[in-house]
């Protein structure tokens, strides 16, 4: 089934599709989130379907996985490069923190008269460990493990190493805001400054690199990915049986932040899953389409930093001039579908003109 030799260069069109949707639902996700805050008759059903599926474990962990297949396909792969690029992704997670908490408070402050809506801790939330930061974080530490010559098999062993021990510290409270955003970083601390923790997630990239060791030298993919049925199944029943135990993975929402090294397992089966089923997918996709989506794919930290910016502003600019809104299931979806739209537009010029100016500055 493996070759020797790397025989699958160039972007994996179903790694494209899978990173898609992960960004859609996570639009989805955060389109219900700035929802709750205003009135609303969102059906439970939704709720669950978004919150603790979709926009769950379909969203993040596979956005984390791509990101270290990512690393293995990448054309630089020196451990500086790895720890300059991450450096630059924590910043861009600032600036997500801008849109996502500082600008919609002001907003919402001045134009509704409601400050609470999008609080922002005396002004640490800027600092709020999203995304974007951890994948950051992320890669500055595969850099540093790299430059001990550590394989991805290795990393990947530190990462459950990093698993266990956060999930053994996770809801750890060091007392006060300040340390607790600090250790957030690192750990699943109390005061609601982290979504997700460097101990707990790194093993999401990890197992990707681990991934795309092997399907680089792949010379079967479909044999590779036949078991994909079997793990949806498995992954899937143990998300929705972890809805109503407490405790469980997805019975509350920082159960599933600080996920434990069991939930990262059924997380990482539900990627290969969703990888076979959109490898099964691509197969009767047009070339053009398929195209779009590896488009899409190149530029999803683009389209993430976007729809922060416009969906909170989006939901106060409709509470503005419609007073009494209230938002239901079908408002959801259709505000959802077009501020992916919009973001996935916006988020492709920009590349598209960055890709140009790069052009440009070579040809001087």
């Amino acid at each position: 089934m493996f070759s020797k030799e790397q025989v699958n260069r160039g972007r994996q069109v179903e790694l494209d599709l899978a990173k898609c949707l992960s960004i859609f639902f996570m639009i989805f996700l955060h389109c219900l989130m700035v929802t709750q805050g205003f009135n609303n008759t969102i059906s439970t059903g939704m709720q669950y379907g978004i919150s603790k599926l979709l926009g769950g474990p379909f969203a993040a962990p596979v956005f984390m996985f791509a990101m270290g297949v990512g690393m293995i396909y990448s054309k630089k792969q020196d451990p500086i490069h790895l720890i300059t690029r991450g450096v630059k992704i924590m910043l861009l997670g600032v600036v997500v923190n801008v849109g996502e908490f500082f600008l919609p408070h002001y907003l919402s402050g001045r134009l509704l008269g409601k400050w609470d809506i999008f609080p922002i801790a005396g002004g640490l939330l800027l600092f709020c460990i999203d995304i974007l930061a951890f994948a950051g974080l992320a890669m500055i530490v595969t850099g540093i493990l790299r430059m001990f010559n550590l394989s991805s098999e290795q990393i990947l062993l530190v990462a459950i190493i990093l698993s266990a021990v956060g999930s053994f510290l996770r809801f750890s409270d060091l007392g006060s805001n300040v340390p607790n955003l600090i250790a957030g970083y690192f750990i699943g601390s109390a005061g609601g400054f982290t979504a997700f923790p460097l101990f707990n997630w790194f093993i999401m990239p990890a197992a990707g690199m681990v991934f795309g060791e092997y399907y680089i030298r792949c010379n079967d993919k479909k044999r590779f990915l036949r078991a994909w049925p079997v793990a949806l199944g498995i992954s899937v029943a143990y998300f929705v049986q972890s809805w109503s135990i407490d405790g469980g993975f997805l019975s509350e929402v920082h159960h599933y932040y600080f996920m434990t090294t069991i939930d990262a397992l059924f997380c990482i089966i539900c990627v290969y899953g969703l990888v076979g089923l959109c490898y099964m997918i691509t197969k009767i996709i047009p070339a053009r389409v398929l195209a779009f989506i590896s488009t899409i794919s190149s530029n999803v930290n683009s389209i993430y930093i976007v729809q922060w910016f416009i969906i909170p502003v989006t939901y106060i600019l409709i509470c503005y001039f419609n007073k009494n809104i209230v938002f239901n299931n079908l408002s959801l979806v259709i505000i959802a579908l077009l501020e992916i739209v919009v973001s996935t537009a916006i988020g492709n010029i920009y590349n598209m003109i960055k890709r140009n100016i790069k052009k440009e500055k070579k040809h001087v």
